[in-house]
This record gives structure tokens, sequence and C-alpha cells, in this order.
């Protein structure tokens, strides 16, 4: 969330938008010129360097990995010839460079990038925030000039995951602070495209990179608009200005019949919830926790909220996930009646306002979400609707994400995360005390030591059996504790002009950035 949000007040971003789109010619009739497509997303990074953490988990149109993932997620070779090799102790992993692959200014891919990149994540003096994804890494060298060895602490199974992280040219970055660098907005890598520029609250143009080593992409010029507001990108893209926008679903709805277009539905890890700020004297107390819990009705989120594009959450390891233990997951049985009593017996007497209160103190919290985000906004009015069946007063109040953030440790927030990749991913971050108000990681400060075993226990076992029945006991802790309240995981869905082809939608994670549905874009052609 943190490395993704638009950081510009909506009214500017809408004035230079209004700007550039009449003095770029991409924003003539149409939404292009020839070779040119255009694409509008919610978010914008705060950087284009992988070592600070600009798409670790693969699928940028900048950069590869020695690994990549294809249509179904499934790992394949990228900047590696083949799949690294583990050794049988699952300490040693082994990667060879593809040959002749080169950066986009001329200059040889080599081990001693590989090496750079991944020290550099590690380094504590460089400002990365994805250096906890790589616990793990002890050392790692490059044998030669095209073979790099990498040594772990511990086996760690879905360390071939991790190495989706692209890698950036050594000497871009000789004598220079990287966590200054102008690399960070204008940088050099491997992948189909280049930056041509990059305007901050506007767009990300890019341009097709002909040397590309997976063959010269089939569009010239790609022009990535952010708009952070969802229903003024609704009204741009109903104005023909894109040629593929990623809207809440409601508004996507909205284009069904509109010509010349269609909805693509596209599959996610991605859920929503309330996180709950232990601190305050409310939230932190289990019983109010529990009984908003079983006060929510999820099922009538899913179609009064999504309109039907997704399916209600109980935990943060999917559905879809191999890890994901039905008994520790429940079905949606709102239940206001189980919950007004569980309140009663916690001593949550109801007033004469029907607003409970124990020792003086009234069942009453402030729930934020970012303004722009319509869907969180209904989420949260749901929330709402639902906790007043049962005498508690939700407050909710929309705030841009810099007003949201100092204040999670002691006001809920209607919170999205998800990957479709490892259960370990995301997770340890979010819900290990280790990292307890760490900025978005933890923000409600959530310190269980069974939930810390267990997920310590998911890394450090490379046994599938071993791994399942720790994320098993992950998910009961989960349920017992509710430092979240689970809603509903999304379907991600865009409108697509109808004459684009070779759109190739995979399971997405919670980041619609370098994971959206323009993850092939270089492969898409415009009838």
């Amino acid at each position: 969330m943190r490395r993704f949000r638009l950081r510009l007040a909506a009214a500017v971003a809408i004035a230079l938008l209004a700007v550039s789109a009449c003095s770029d010619p991409s924003a003539s009739e149409g939404g292009r010129t020839d070779g040119t497509l255009v694409v509008a997303t919610s978010g914008e990074p705060d950087n284009l360097n992988p070592i600070l953490g600009y798409g670790s988990d693969g699928g940028t149109l900048l950069f590869d990995g020695l690994v990549a993932r294809d249509a179904s997620n499934k790992l394949i070779p990228a900047l590696a010839n083949a799949l690294p090799t583990v050794s049988p102790d699952g300490k040693t992993v082994t990667a060879t460079l593809r040959d002749g692959v080169t950066f986009s200014d001329g200059t040889p891919l080599t081990a001693d990038d590989v090496v750079f990149t991944y020290r550099s994540v590690l380094d504590p003096k460089i400002d990365s925030t994805i250096r906890s994804d790589l616990d793990m890494l002890a050392t790692v060298e490059a044998q030669d000039f095209s073979t790099v060895v990498f040594t772990l602490k511990y086996a760690y199974a879905p360390f071939l995951q991790r190495l989706a992280l692209g890698i950036v040219p050594a000497k871009a970055f000789a004598g220079q602070d990287v966590n200054k660098a102008p690399f960070n907005r204008t940088p050099i890598g491997t992948g189909a495209y280049t930056v041509d520029s990059w305007t901050a609250g506007d767009r990300l143009v890019l341009t097709a990179n002909p040397k590309y080593w997976g063959g010269a992409p089939a569009n010239d010029r790609v022009i990535i608009a952010f708009v952070e507001d969802d229903n003024v990108r609704a009204q741009r893209a109903r104005a023909g200005e894109f040629d593929a926008a990623e809207l809440a679903p409601k508004l996507a709805a909205s284009f069904a019949n509109v010509d010349g277009y269609r909805v693509e539905k596209v599959a996610s890890a991605d859920y929503r919830g309330v996180m709950l700020p232990f601190g305050d004297p409310v939230t932190g107390d289990v019983a109010i926790r529990r009984a908003l819990n079983q006060a929510v009705d999820r099922a009538a989120m899913v179609q009064g909220v999504l309109g039907g594009s997704g399916e209600p959450a109980f935990s943060p390891v999917p559905p879809s996930s191999e890890f994901v233990d039905p008994t520790a997951v429940g079905k949606d049985t709102a239940d206001a009646t189980a919950a007004t009593a569980a309140l009663e017996g916690a001593g949550w007497k109801a007033g004469s306002d029907g607003i409970r209160a124990r020792g003086g103190q009234k069942a009453e919290f402030t729930l934020m979400y970012p303004a722009a985000d319509s869907l969180r906004k209904e989420l949260a009015l749901a929330v709402t609707a639902d906790a007043k069946k049962v005498g508690i007063k939700v407050n909710p109040e929309g705030l841009t994400w810099d007003a949201i953030e100092p204040r999670m440790k002691s006001d809920a927030l209607i919170m999205g995360w998800g990957t479709p990749f490892d259960p370990d991913f995301v997770s340890y971050q979010l819900f290990h005390s280790r990292f307890a108000g760490q900025g978005f990681f933890n923000p409600g400060f959530y310190k269980s030591p069974a939930t810390d075993k267990a997920l310590q226990d998911g890394r450090d076992h490379a046994d599938t059996a071993a791994r399942k029945a720790a994320y098993s006991a992950f998910q009961k802790q989960l349920a017992a504790d509710v430092p979240w309240i689970f809603l509903t995981y999304l379907q991600h869905t865009y409108v697509v002009r109808d004459s684009i082809q070779g759109v190739s939608p995979r399971v997405e994670a919670h980041d619609h950035g370098t994971n959206a549905i323009w993850w092939n874009i270089r492969t898409w052609k415009a009838a």
C-alpha cells in the first residue's frame, strides 16, 4: 500500500491530467496514436528501483528477475537460462544467466549485477522496503561471469519465488547513494520498455526496448496514467481516454453495455478487511473484535458492494491456496444474536441511546478509509451498519493516506493486502510482532507468541506437510484473536477496449501495479 499510494491531492492530479491531455497526442480520439497503448491505474510508485521495493514480485515492464511467472503464475526462467537449482539441504541455490542479455543502455548483464542487486537490498544503509523478504539470505556470490550462488541461513521453500526481483546494473550506481540516485526515476533495466518520462501525479511514459532479449514489443509506447479517484478514472475511461483501466466492480459493471469496451473480471488473492488497533480501549477488547467478526454480513457485501465480483473472506490465506485450512475459516453466517449475547456476557451493556458501554467506556470507534477509494468507502459504511445492529457505534471517516498513516495505531482502518504466491509473503510482515507499528505492516500492534511461532515455523520448514501444519495453526490463532475482520476477496475488474487482443489475465495479488492485467502488454495488439 505504502509504496503505491498517490501522494498528491486529487484536485492537483486532475488538473495536471487535464493540462497534459490537451498537449499530448496520445489523448486524442481513441485514447492513443498508432503504436501507443494507454492504461489507467489508481496507484503511483514512489520510485522505479527494484532495490527499494519496486516490482519486488516481478511483473514490471522495466526489469526482469532471474525468474518470472507465466499466465498461470508458474515460475519460468527469465534472466536465468533455466530455473535455479537447489541443493539437497535446501541451503544453496545456483543460477546461471542467459547468454547475450544486455541492459537498455547496451551494458551486458553479468553475475556481478545480480550480486549487487541482492546485496543492496540487504544493506542496512539502503532504505529498502523489502529487506525482510530476504531474511533467509546469508550470502550471494558471483562464481564466475554468469553464475550466481545464493547461500541461505536455513532451508526456505519459496526462495525461488524471491528471485523474481528485478536486476539492476551495478555500474549505474558507482559512487552514488542508492537512496537518492537519479536511477530511481530514470532507471536502466533489461525489460521490454524503458522510461521516456515520468510526470509525478500524472503519467509514466514508456518506450519499447527494441533489443529486448525476449523479442521486440508489439507496441512502441505505453502510457500509464495515474488517476487516484475511482469516479474520475471511470469518467475518463468513458470519455475514451484509455485502452484499459482498473475500476472498482460497480464502476466496471457500468461498462457492460458500453459500445467498444468489455469488462474483464480477474481472480485475485486480494482481500479487504478492518484492521483493529490493539491500543484502543474498544478495538483492543477481544469481545468487541469477536462480536464484530460475527456481526458483519460478508455475503451481503459481496453482492451489494462488489456486485457479485468476489467472495467472503475469513483469512489472509486465499481459498485457492494449498495452505488454506477449511477448519480454521468460517462460513458467512452473520449472526447478530450471537454477537449481542457475547457482548452482554463480556459486560458491554446497551445504553438508552442503543450504544453499549462498559465501565464508562462507550463501544465506539473511528473507522478510516482512503477517501478516493469508492470500494473501501462502501465497505466501511456496510461495517458501520452491521455494527450498529449489535450496539457498537462506528464512525467512518474518509481521509488521505498521509492523514491516515499516523493514526493507524489508534484508529481502525479498511485495509487491503493479499498474494496468490506463498503464504509467507505479506502475512509474515503483517502479523508477526517483530513488525508491530512498522508503517503499513502490523499497524495495529498485534502481538501473539502463538502466531509468531506459526509464522516462523512456516519459514523454517521446507517440508510441505510441516508448512501446512504451521499455516493451519496461524489461521486458527488469527480466528481466535481477530486482529483483522476479513471481509471479502475481490475479483479485480477492468474495462478494456474490444479492439485490444492478447490480454491474458492471471490470478492477481493486492498490488494493481506490476501485477495488473497489463503484465504482458508487450504482446497486446490493437486491431
